[in-house]
């Protein structure tokens, strides 16, 4: 009995594991990655305009 209660230990961490995956995906449909594309389009710009003047 105690080896299948060692059995479940996996088992049941594998259905969370799996259950949290597909959560975390479903949330990272909702958000698209604009703000963080504006982000670095403003940060390439400021390196730009760092470099002009050397």
């Amino acid at each position: 009995m105690g080896a299948l209660v060692w059995l479940l230990i996996p088992l049941m961490a594998g259905i969370v594991a799996g259950l949290w995956g597909s959560w975390a995906a479903r949330t990272r449909k909702v958000r698209s990655d604009g703000p963080e594309l504006d982000g670095y389009a403003r940060f390439r710009e400021a390196m730009e305009k760092s470099h002009s003047g050397t």
